[in-house]
């Protein structure tokens, strides 16, 4: 048996833990690069942080799935500014979007160069410039992952830029910043987090380390996702799926997916929908052909290990 394990540089985990960020990122240049979505307000909490440590802030807003175009226009704001270093405050597309920005500022060429299937999908060069990761959905585990989805219009398709050096620096879990997501946000994101858990269990790349981590990450959401959906400021059923989706990221970043994401990638781009709608849509059928059995071993784990 042979297998690696990867993640981003450091990963903070805890309620509160945003009013870190500011000391975190005060030895990391004099220009920071904040890409949020389309609620800006939502990152006055560490725009007065980073101000407060004389830093220099760039926004810019990512209000919906993050294009092609839409990226290259961020990247052009932070080199324009000479922003040294990026952070990305939001749900899984504003994180996706944060690291396309840092490769490319460091990174010469143009973006199509780097983009899988309708580019040339080449390896970076250079390491990107530091990227930090505040997710405020729990979903996608996008501040653990080694690729940022984009979606083309003109194509049709979501597809990826991938490289182990796209690996955050450092991910910032706060579950504080989920209690305001409205039910059915957090329903869909978190069938996303159990969905990305499922896949990366049963995979063929799978290895005792992941299969460890999705077992932990089922449990936590099959107990938690209904509870979060009732009452979003249960903080413990928020906890748990703030770890889901940290453990599916870690996860997938290291055993890779499988179906229901591959049928997720054109169908989004198809018919433009959310990345977490399709997901769970192909979800079912996915899982039922690709079990070696009738029955799930990740499930059952999930609903009958012992709670804590």
């Amino acid at each position: 048996m042979r297998f690696e394990f990867a993640t981003a540089g450091r990963i903070i985990f805890g309620p509160g833990t945003l009013g870190e960020i500011g000391d975190l990122a005060s030895d990391r240049g004099h220009r920071a690069f904040l890409v949020t979505g389309k609620d800006v307000e939502r990152a006055a909490p560490v725009m007065k942080q980073l101000k407060n440590q004389g830093i220099t802030i760039t926004q810019f807003s990512i209000p919906g799935e993050p294009t092609t175009e839409l990226v290259l226009t961020a990247v052009e704001s932070a080199r324009r500014a000479a922003c040294e270093f990026v952070i990305a405050m939001g749900g899984g597309s504003v994180l996706d979007a944060g690291k396309v920005v840092a490769a490319m500022l460091t990174n010469s060429g143009e973006l199509m160069d780097y983009l899988e299937v309708i580019g040339q999908g080449q390896p970076l060069s250079e390491k990107p410039a530091v990227f930090m990761a505040i997710p405020t959905t729990a979903g996608t585990g996008a501040e653990v992952t080694r690729n940022a989805v984009l979606d083309s219009p003109q194509h049709r398709v979501k597809v990826s830029m991938r490289s182990p050096l796209m690996l955050p620096d450092l991910a910032l879990i706060d579950p504080e910043l989920t209690y305001s997501i409205p039910p059915d946000i957090t329903a869909v994101t978190g069938l996303d987090a159990f969905t990305q858990l499922l896949e990366a269990y049963v995979t063929e790349q799978a290895n005792p380390l992941t299969d460890g981590i999705c077992r932990e990450g089922l449990q936590r959401a099959a107990r938690s996702l209904k509870k979060a959906c009732l009452d979003g400021k249960n903080t413990g059923a928020r906890r748990d799926m703030c770890l889901a989706s940290l453990f599916g990221g870690l996860a997938l970043a290291n055993a890779k997916l499988g179906a229901v994401h591959g049928f997720a990638g054109p169908l989004g781009g198809d018919v433009r929908r959310t990345p977490w709608r399709p997901v769970c849509r192909s979800a079912g059928t996915s899982f039922r052909d690709q079990s070696p059995g009738p029955a799930l071993p990740g499930t059952a784990i999930a609903c009958h290990k012992p709670l804590r």
